[in-house]
């Protein structure tokens, strides 16, 4: 069951029925925008295709045509040149999910917020090239020394659950709290998990609220309760119910807020009596994976071990063995015994790489389909190449900048967390063996 085939290589070999979207086939370039077209955005192809993304989402215009028309071991011959002319002044970070011919290159891998400490603990660096989604980059910029710069190789490459949540739907809910229901310091504690926008982080900070992480939700939880009557949780309606879940809160003082619905689509009595109000957004990865596919994978391996991340819907969550972030998933199974096996529910790059490295175990995905993270699949070794040789020259392609004001507010809201006594991480969620 191991494989060392990369995705990309598992996708050109694949019959039609074995991918998400035919488009996985595609060059990436198919999706930037010509000079003289302006494109509206979207998202590509993969596990985000079908949502909807915001017009103000960033678009990428056509690299150069000579790195579109380059040979796969040309464009590796030149990263690996621009690489080491560039030495100590870059670092380059590849998230989990990034595909094998990018992460390769990464001097550090991780999930979005290790990597931006990371980043910002090389302060020999000038330049942070994130190969990840915009989010993540935007956290590296907050986090890094003013000297630093942060380029995203590929500026449409976003995350469409953080698109559903924007600064003015957020603001607006939170004016329609404040009229239903008050939000003042004790009434509310809004908090942001760290798959969201600058902008939203920033919100949080100015209001008293926090940024979380997948690994340590329930502690900053249980820290924004012991503050306030109820919790504003965005945008991940599934991280927060499951961590809901795990705190006891009841199912009747957990409502999920619909951006597009006065009151979110709720009663002033329901939010009254709510303790935590979910945000309607998901992961469009996570979102895949279902109880059936778990029921398939113990009928073919009997006591099969299943490993899913939080993001998943709460019956995909109970109905799994432990759920956990990507770090804590990867940590589990590298030090799981030679022979287990494991049924893993997120991101099919990050899974196939266990496989690869854990030949001695039974790891596989969840889902049957290739379906990478479109928006993380946007980041293509040309692309690398491109913003790469450009700092060589001189030239800085793609720079994330947050404005000051942001980034100080989201700050705060990052240092409240970092504040949390105990460990950065919590143990993997188990339950009672079947």
């Amino acid at each position: 069951m191991a494989t060392t085939s990369s995705i990309d290589a598992r996708i050109k070999a694949a019959p039609a029925a074995e991918l998400c979207s035919s488009e996985l086939t595609w060059d990436p370039w198919v999706y930037d925008a010509p000079p003289d077209t302006p494109r509206l955005p979207i998202y590509g192809a993969g596990a985000s295709q079908w949502d909807v993304t915001p017009a103000s989402a960033p678009v990428q215009t056509e690299i150069p045509e000579r790195y579109r028309g380059m040979s796969a071991p040309e464009i590796e011959r030149r990263i690996a040149v621009a690489k080491a002319t560039l030495g100590s002044r870059l670092v380059i970070l590849g998230h989990h999910y990034q595909r094998d011919e990018v992460i390769r290159w990464a001097d550090f891998r991780g999930d979005s917020f290790k990597l931006s400490q990371q980043a910002a603990g090389r302060g020999e660096a000038d330049f942070i090239v994130f190969c990840g989604v915009h989010f993540m980059a935007e956290s590296a910029d907050i986090l890094a020394s003013d000297h630093q710069r942060v380029i995203l190789p590929n500026l449409a490459a976003g995350c469409s659950m953080a698109d559903m949540a924007d600064e003015a739907q957020v603001l607006s809910c939170w004016k329609q709290l404040g009229g239903a229901i008050g939000v003042g310091p004790s009434a509310v504690i809004p908090v942001t998990y760290m798959n969201s926008s600058a902008a939203l982080k920033a919100f949080c900070g100015e209001r008293g609220g926090v940024v979380c992480t997948s690994s340590n939700a329930a502690r900053v939880l249980e820290w924004a309760f012991e503050r306030g009557e109820r919790v504003l949780f965005f945008p991940d309606e599934h991280l927060g119910r499951n961590t809901g879940v795990k705190l006891g809160v009841p199912d009747d003082e957990m409502v999920l807020w619909d951006p597009r619905r006065r009151l979110g689509g709720h009663p002033v009595d329901a939010l009254r009596r709510a303790r935590l109000i979910l945000w309607r957004g998901w992961c469009s990865v996570h979102a895949r994976f279902t109880v059936a596919q778990i029921e398939r994978a113990r009928s073919e391996y009997p006591g099969i071990n299943v490993i899913v991340h939080p993001e998943c819907r709460r019956d995909v969550v109970e109905a799994a063995d432990l759920d956990g972030s990507t770090e804590l998933i990867l940590e589990t199974i590298s030090s799981a015994p030679p022979g287990s096996r494991w049924a893993v529910g997120t991101e099919i790059n990050m899974v196939n790489r266990l496989a690869a490295e854990h030949p001695d175990k039974v790891i596989f995905c969840l889902d049957p389909v290739i379906c990478p993270c479109s928006t993380m699949y946007r980041i293509h070794p040309g692309y690398l190449a491109w913003v790469l040789e450009a700092l060589v020259e001189g030239q800085v392609l793609n720079e994330i900048v947050v404005a000051d004001r942001v980034k100080a507010a989201a700050r705060v809201a990052l240092d409240r967390m970092l504040s949390l006594p105990g460990r950065a991480g919590q143990p993997v969620t188990a339950r009672a063996p079947r």
